[in-house]
């Protein structure tokens, strides 16, 4: 079953009387590409909780929120000496530059800096991080719930546009006699006029139109086509994630197409082939954002 890579999931949990918030939202990448924005989380845990996210969810760009309301916000706190240094650096300008003007509101902007006010964790606590893991597990479960009905509507859109691809293979099947018809009455009429009163060997022009014609045979590329198209359906209906198997099953329905356009040497069939390429393009758009 195709998922896609983008998901969005959320769980609350309670820990000793107080709310704890996590949000994990997730869009296309080709790696675990994950960022943890929490006060809660100690660095030593770090890799603990990477590695729980990318075992699960596996590839994108991830970023991981993780708050408290109540006890466990953590404590904000001026740092004192950083305050008054800038406060310094403000007073010397002032003398420096007298048509300099520091805001009314100096202060205010001064706690603003972010290296002004430091925020305290809580301390580490084994039940809290247990806590956290919970939710974090529970918010991933949101994510890849997300992620398959997501992948759903991917999966429909793709399959839809592999049997259109499949339904203009038949229509160059169709014009496909005529076209050989009208290289063989072009030749035909070309050697008339070129020969005038010289007696053309016939043998050896049907040897030569022969060669010239298995040239613009694409017999072998609608049936690779084919056979390309049903792999990917196939591909696509398994259950284990194949976002990288189906992006190199496009590229080769890739190549047989462009192989029947340099073949096609008919103008309607060149447009069965830019139909053909416009539906693979937008297949490979969507194959960016599955699993």
């Amino acid at each position: 079953m195709i998922s896609s890579m983008t998901g969005y999931g959320r769980a609350e949990i309670v820990f000793q009387g107080d709310k704890i918030v996590i949000e994990i939202r997730s869009i296309n990448g080709k790696t675990a590409d994950i960022g943890i924005k929490s006060h809660l989380i100690q660095k030593s845990k770090d890799v603990e909780i990477r590695q729980l996210i990318s075992s699960r969810l596996q590839r994108g760009s991830i970023e991981v929120l993780v708050y408290a309301e109540g006890n466990l916000v953590a404590e904000r706190l001026i740092n004192r000496e950083r305050f008054m240094a800038y406060h310094r650096e403000v007073v010397e300008l002032k003398k420096e530059i007298p048509e300099f003007d520091h805001p009314k509101n100096l202060f205010e902007v001064l706690l603003g800096i972010p290296e002004v006010m430091e925020r305290k964790s809580p301390e580490p606590n084994p039940e809290l991080w247990m806590a956290i893991m919970q939710g974090v597990d529970l918010a991933i479960d949101q994510v890849k719930l997300f992620r398959k009905q997501e992948g759903k509507q991917l999966a429909g859109d793709i399959l839809k546009r592999t049997e259109l691809i499949e339904s203009y293979i038949r229509k160059i099947e169709e014009i496909e006699p005529f076209r050989i018809e009208g290289v063989k009455e072009r030749l035909l009429n070309r050697l008339n006029e070129l020969s005038g009163n010289i007696q053309p060997d016939m043998n050896r022009f049907e040897q030569e139109l022969i060669y010239y014609l298995e040239k613009l045979d694409i017999s072998e590329e609608k049936v690779r086509l084919r056979h390309h198209c049903a792999f990917f359906k196939q591909t696509a209906s398994e259950d284990t994630c194949q976002g990288r198997k189906l992006s190199f099953i496009a590229q080769e329905m890739g190549r047989e197409i462009n192989t029947i356009g340099s073949k096609a040497n008919h103008a309607t069939i060149q447009q069965w082939v830019v139909m053909m390429k416009d539906e693979l393009e937008k297949i490979k758009e969507q194959l960016m954002n599955i699993l």
